[in-house]
This record gives C-alpha cells, sequence and structure tokens, in this order.
C-alpha cells in the first residue's frame, strides 16, 4: 500500500506513519517539518492558500512519481478557544482555518490528481462542531467547514477518482501527550487512543467494503475505555 499522511509530524500523524510504516507500506509525511520515519517528506512552505496549495502539489508529485496512493489521510489541525470579544478572536479563528480548512482542501487537491481509483480520502473534523461552540467560535468555524467540504467531496461532480471514499472522522478527546499534560484530572476512559484510528484508517485502507458510506461524518466514541464508531445522522 502506499499512502499519506497529512499532518505527519504531530501526535496523530506520526501514530499514523510509525504504523503504517510497521506494515511495510509506502508512507509520504506532509508536514511544516520532516517526519524522518517517513518514505518521502513535503515541508509545506508559502503564506497563502494558493502558496501552499501549488507548492505541496508539486512536491507530493515528485515524491510520488507515477505512481498513485490508495490513501491520504488529513489528521492535520490544533485548538484554540475564544468568544466574539475575546481580543484574540480574530487571531486564533485565522489560525484554525489555515490549520484545518487549509489543510483539508489541499488534501482534496492532491487526492483528486494522486488517489487510485477507488481509493480513500480522510478528513477530520470533531463532534463539538455540529452545534454551537461559543467558547472556541474560530475552531468551531473550521471544523464545520470540514464537515461540510466531505459533503460536497461525496457529491456528483466532485472531482475526484471514480469510485474514490471520502471519511471525515469526528474524534471527541484523542489520548495525546498533549492532551494528558493539559487535562491531567479529565477521565481518560473517555478518550480514543491514537492506535485504534490507525487500525480504523488499515481497515478502510485495506477493504473498501469496510468503509461507511460515501460522505460519512463518523464520531468517534469512546466510553469505559471502549470505543465505535457512529455515523452522523442526516
Amino acid at each position: 500500500m502506499r499512502v499519506a499522511v497529512y499532518g505527519g509530524r504531530g501526535a496523530l500523524g506520526s501514530t499514523l506513519v510509525r504504523h503504517f510504516k510497521s506494515k511495510n507500506w509506502w508512507v509520504c509525511s506532509i508536514d511544516l517539518g520532516e517526519n524522518s520515519e517517513a518514505d518521502a517528506n513535503v515541508v509545506v512552505k508559502g503564506n497563502t492558500l494558493q502558496e501552499q496549495a501549488e507548492q505541496v502539489k508539486g512536491d507530493f508529485a515528485k515524491a510520488c512519481g507515477e505512481e498513485k496512493v490508495d490513501a491520504l489521510f488529513c489528521v492535520a489541525g490544533g485548538w484554540a478557544g475564544g468568544n466574539a470579544s475575546n481580543e484574540d478572536f480574530i487571531k486564533n479563528t485565522d489560525l484554525m482555518m489555515k490549520q484545518s480548512i487549509w489543510t483539508s482542501v489541499i488534501s482534496a487537491n492532491v487526492a483528486a490528481f494522486h488517489l487510485k481509483e477507488g481509493g480513500l480520502l480522510t478528513l477530520t473534523g470533531a463532534v463539538p462542531c455540529l452545534k454551537g461552540t461559543s467558547f472556541m467560535m474560530g475552531y468551531g468555524l473550521a471544523k464545520a467547514a470540514v464537515h461540510q467540504l466531505t459533503k460536497s467531496l461525496a457529491a456528483d461532480n466532485n472531482g475526484l477518482p471514480d469510485n474514490a471514499s471520502v471519511q471525515c472522522i469526528l474524534p471527541v478527546t484523542l489520548d495525546t501527550p498533549m492532551n494528558r499534560k493539559f487535562m491531567a484530572d479529565a477521565d481518560f476512559t473517555k478518550w480514543t487512543p491514537m492506535s485504534y484510528v490507525a487500525e480504523m484508517f488499515t481497515k478502510w485502507t485495506e477493504d473498501a467494503a469496510s468503509r461507511h458510506p460515501n460522505g460519512s461524518l463518523v464520531k468517534i466514541i469512546t466510553e469505559n475505555s471502549e470505543t465505535k464508531e457512529e455515523l452522523v445522522a442526516e
């Protein structure tokens, strides 16, 4: 298998790269810096969406050569809070758009040209952003846009290769070192292990029949250390 991980140096992205490499898959990491465990790296540059997209597409084409990928996983992102009166509201919203919307849009554009027919594209949303998020408006806005993009990419005339599948995962809280550091008193039995996501993505890549319907928003729910997938109702 040949796959790409957008956000390959983050907590989840690094876990994915390591997991896929353990299966002897070819892995390309796309991020602001290199992941030494990946077979190839695309280091994102540019100050505008257009600049980043053109650079990522060009460098990805060089990394892949003539071969297309079986899956592209966009797990880039970040978090910032604040409501409309917060002094950092505009700055944080701009950051959230760059970290979640820009990366998702570029991933979709790369997939349009470098994903195999019947391949898999995953984006990353968030369960809280299915409704109002007054305490984190910029984050909610960005993730809601990713949810909408998922639906558009599953609609007719979407520009993706034939029979491509788009899935958007909506975690609640991932069990990452950073989350444990800043939420040390939380109930970790409600946090989703990153290994679960890695195994789920592996299954979806290897077995197209295991994927949810095209355009699904897939909530990843963990209770009492048991994790399940639950589709957002249409």
